[in-house]
């Protein structure tokens, strides 16, 4: 009898021992002992959580039974690994996603919920929300909407009394006044961001229809054909009248944005989600934000580029679907995205809000005008996306447009032909 008990205690203690092992493997969505859910928010806003935990707080009280726990990971790493996190569900049970290339991976693995016929969905603009949508279906809800244009020096322009161009001429012009007194006419991140912010609008209208880019990965266009050659060679251009600051390729973001903050330089090639950044660092920065227009006034289709992004999303691996689309009902709220929005500068997709900052008004000023979704995100397959941004580059670089061009098409061939 006294080994029966003996057995029987060692059993008790390898039961409690493997359970507490199974605990403490998990991770994200779980179920607490008092009852409590816990669901994983995964993002890549790091700079946004202060704003995303009283968020959090008040959802929380809100819904005493589910407790959110937020994870962030930089955008490099986002684009990377997010996919690999997000696939046996015990991370990002709610989850953003970029559009364009990481989106079709994602729903090409099937890891998005389809959120078709939500309530909350009604918040939103619905022509602001289409790039979390294929097949008929809506997969994710674009949360933020950001102007991919050059913001502009509004005091500088007034002091050597510039405005906004309306055609290529007068864009060369604005730039050469600028470059005569001295002043660098364009900050420009060749060294990460900037080829792919500034590409857009200086595509947007040399492009023959929005989805070339889809019929470039389909193999029913080249990037040789006259639309990105001529792209190119007005990067060329720009760049051989000295229109960008020196080393251009070797500068990083942080770089060129104290150019602009400074007053060295009068554009700055990013896009409107630096405006409010800009605004901390000078608060005496009176800024704007314009498109150079590639072709002649009378030719020109676009204003300016739009980007719907941080699209918002439930896991299809999640074990808590419901308590998911409880936060994402939450956050698709009007009053929440307005706190969203005015506490760290972002527009936001939703209809109605009323933005409390001069910078946010700014961007919001674009709301009317013609705009196009960002012509960069419109292509899928990553290797080609950055094929694209690497023959500007190229052509920065010393490369003529044709071969950069021509270097480019040969990776998206291999693309097709895989």
């Amino acid at each position: 009898m006294k080994t029966q008990r003996t057995r029987l205690a060692l059993l008790l203690v390898m039961v409690l021992a493997l359970t507490g092992v199974l605990s403490a493997c998990g991770g994200g969505s779980k179920q607490a002992d008092d009852g409590k859910v816990t669901i994983s928010f995964l993002h890549w806003r790091g700079e946004d959580t202060q704003t995303f935990q009283k968020i959090i707080d008040a959802f929380e009280q809100k819904n005493p039974n589910i407790v959110v726990d937020m994870q962030t990971l930089t955008s490099d790493q986002y684009q990377t690994t997010a996919q690999a996190k997000l696939t046996d569900g015990s991370v990002g049970d709610v989850f953003a996603s970029f559009p364009g290339a990481q989106f079709a991976a994602l729903a090409k693995a099937g890891l998005f919920t389809d959120l078709t016929g939500e309530s909350f969905l009604k918040n939103y603009n619905a022509n602001l929300i289409e790039a979390g949508s294929q097949d008929g279906k809506q997969w994710a809800v674009p949360y933020q909407l950001v102007y991919n244009m050059p913001i502009y020096n509004k005091a500088l322009f007034e002091k050597y009394g510039l405005t906004p161009p309306k055609d290529w001429e007068g864009f060369l012009k604005v730039c050469q006044t600028l470059k005569d007194n001295g002043i660098i006419p364009i900050a420009f991140a060749g060294g990460d961001i900037g080829p792919g912010q500034f590409m857009n609008t200086m595509v947007m209208n040399n492009e023959p229809s929005e989805d070339i880019f889809t019929k470039v990965e389909a193999g029913q266009a080249k990037l040789t054909d006259e639309f990105w050659v001529k792209t190119l060679t007005q990067f060329k251009e720009l760049n051989d009248k000295g229109f960008f600051q020196p080393n251009s390729l070797g500068t990083k973001d942080p770089a060129a944005g104290a150019l602009f903050i400074q007053g060295k330089a009068a554009m700055l090639a990013s896009g409107s989600y630096q405006l409010s950044q800009n605004v901390k660092q000078n608060p005496e920065l009176q800024q704007g934000l314009l498109a150079p227009i590639t072709v002649s006034a009378d030719q020109a289709k676009y204003e300016g580029v739009h980007t719907s992004t941080f699209m918002l999303a439930v896991n299809s691996r999640s074990k808590h679907p419901e308590e998911a689309k409880k936060f994402v009902e939450f956050l698709s709220q009007p009053d929440i995205a307005a706190q969203y929005a005015n506490e760290t500068g972002q527009n936001v997709t939703l209809k109605d809000i009323k933005y409390d900052s001069k910078e946010l008004n700014i961007a919001q000023e674009w709301a009317d005008k013609k705009t196009v979704f960002q012509p960069r995100y419109t292509i899928v397959n990553a290797e080609n996306q950055k094929a694209v941004t690497n023959s500007i580059q190229a052509v920065l670089g010393g490369a003529t447009p044709e071969q950069a061009a021509q270097d480019a098409q040969a990776i998206i061939d291999q693309q097709i032909g895989r």
